[in-house]
């Protein structure tokens, strides 16, 4: 796969050749792609898959899979995204060509590292269980071949002769459900997870395994490919990332925010900071509830602190004269001299709403962000709870927070299988009496302003009549139109980060 920064002029196939190209909505992904493409579609690609991937984690952890909601949750998702999930529909090849060229593109970003591997493989076995389950029967048996597994159904007469050993060893298959499914032969080593349960009935180094059971099996090769491959990726990486167009979005798209940035201060001005106690009990995420409790306690945060939480108040509508004056007197009642809080801490305020320095338009932390950098140490209160908390810790802090024993239990078995932001929306759904939220929490501001919507009877935040503030130049390098671009947002990234450890250096 080559790479242009122009757009790429897209090659017309035939009917024929399109079909051949992509047969199924469902795929083992074993050839890479060889066509050429654009920065740009490599970019939107992976930001679509990334996406898509986060979403088959969060409804796996909030639904039962296999169930109708989830089903059609994730159905929803893949349509939104433009992926293929569906046979028979028309105009597959573009979703299809999506689905196989993305795949190969995080393969490059999650193949650094043992856990973005288990991630990524389990993430994938997901998806392609859910694509199977709507596969069409007919349609089985050309996808196994065309997946060199040569799993051949056994006929109608072999089926009859081995009935009453097949729904033996199958519990659940009645005599009725047998003869509406189909059986395959499959050999002994390829059922070894089904004969550890005792679910498959075996003949002559042979196992016979009804249709609704072989999907085990076929997860299992599929398991087993996808890691080898990955192996394989990561020996080449080195050659890949020596390319400096990709190295940038390959080396931070694993733990990259693919969502909104909450920099657009269209609510600039609505929070009065009379409300700010209040709000912090209603509607604030709980990193930010204990950063904003520290501080009422304090009368002070350290820099990750005051920058996690200062960047949250911008995102919700604090202005700059109002962030001023906030933590000024916060500062000021923990004995701070006026004119030491104005020397030494005012320019950072000024910094972060692009009135100093480099003038870059800082955005509010996102709970990938949050979670994997800048861990807090002794004396800091910043980070996220659910992933930086003690379990006992944690657990007195949900019962302060009025959260049910029942409730807790099921926060810490998330936070315990690392699942931190499905936490944190389970205590959303826990604390505004909700049974489903409707969305994938993703960032503190998220959080704060869907919990508005519901308490404010479903409507936004009413926008400031005013005029709102020309906004401030971005950065030298995010001049072009394509600015908005999650790559230029991971630059912007790295050159926040530059310009935080300049100001614990000063």
């Amino acid at each position: 796969m080559e790479f242009f920064g122009r757009k790429r002029r897209k090659l017309r196939l035939a009917d024929d050749q399109r079909i051949a190209c992509y047969p199924h909505s469902l795929q083992f992904y074993l050839q890479p792609p060889s066509e050429n493409i654009s920065l740009i579609e490599f970019e939107s690609l992976a930001i679509d898959r990334l996406k898509l991937l986060k979403s088959v984690e969060n409804l796996g952890v909030s639904y039962l899979k296999g169930t109708e909601q989830y089903q059609s949750k994730l159905e929803t998702e893949l349509r939104k995204l433009k992926f293929s999930y569906r046979e028979n529909l028309e105009d597959e090849y573009e979703p299809r060509r999506r689905d196989h060229i993305s795949h190969f593109i995080l393969r490059l970003a999650y193949c650094q590292s043992e856990d973005l591997r288990r991630w990524f493989i389990q993430q994938e076995m997901d998806l392609l269980r859910f694509r199977f389950h709507i596969l069409p029967k007919d349609k089985v048996q050309h996808f196994l071949k065309d997946s060199h597994l040569q799993f051949e159904a056994i006929s109608d007469e072999e089926k009859t002769l081995r009935e009453q050993d097949i729904i033996a060893s199958s519990p659940s298959l009645s005599g009725t459900q047998l003869e509406l499914e189909s059986v395959y032969k499959i050999p002994f080593a390829d059922a070894l997870d089904l004969f550890r349960g005792r679910k498959v009935y075996l003949e002559d180094g042979f196992a016979y395994v009804p249709l609704k059971d072989i999907v085990a099996i076929i997860l299992n090769e599929f398991r087993t490919k996808l890691s080898k491959a990955l192996a394989l990726t990561a020996r080449s990486l080195p050659f890949v990332q020596s390319d400096e167009r990709l190295q940038p979005l390959l080396s931070h798209l694993s733990h990259s925010y693919t969502g909104q940035d909450y920099s657009v201060q269209g609510n600039a001005g609505k929070i009065s900071l009379d409300q700010i106690d209040s709000l912090s009990t209603k509607s604030f995420p709980p990193c930010m509830r204990q950063l904003h409790r520290a501080l009422r306690e304090n009368h002070h945060l350290r820099h990750g602190g005051r920058m996690q939480y200062g960047l949250f108040l911008k995102g919700i509508g604090l202005t700059l004269e109002q962030a001023l004056q906030f933590w000024k007197q916060e500062f000021i009642k923990g004995k701070m001299d006026p004119d030491k809080f104005d020397k030494g801490y005012s320019y950072n305020i000024r910094h972060s709403f692009g009135k100093e320095g480099k003038r870059t338009d800082y955005t509010p932390y996102s709970c990938m962000k949050i979670i994997l950098t800048n861990p807090p140490s002794q004396g800091d209160y910043h980070g996220c709870p659910f992933r930086h908390s003690d379990p006992e810790l944690l657990r007195q802090k949900l019962q302060a927070f009025k959260i049910s024993p029942s409730g807790i239990a099921q926060i810490l078995d998330l936070v315990k299988g690392t699942h931190y932001q499905v936490a944190c929306q389970k205590y959303f759904e826990m604390t505004h009496n909700v049974d489903d939220c409707g969305f994938s929490l993703s960032h503190p501001n998220q959080f704060f302003f869907e919990s508005q919507r519901i308490l404010n009877g479903g409507k936004d935040l009413k926008k400031e009549s005013s005029q709102p503030e020309v906004p401030q130049p971005r950065a030298s390098f995010q001049k072009s139109k394509d600015a908005s671009s999650a790559l230029a947002s991971l630059n912007s990234s790295l050159e926040m980060d530059m310009e935080e450890l300049e100001e614990l250096l000063q």
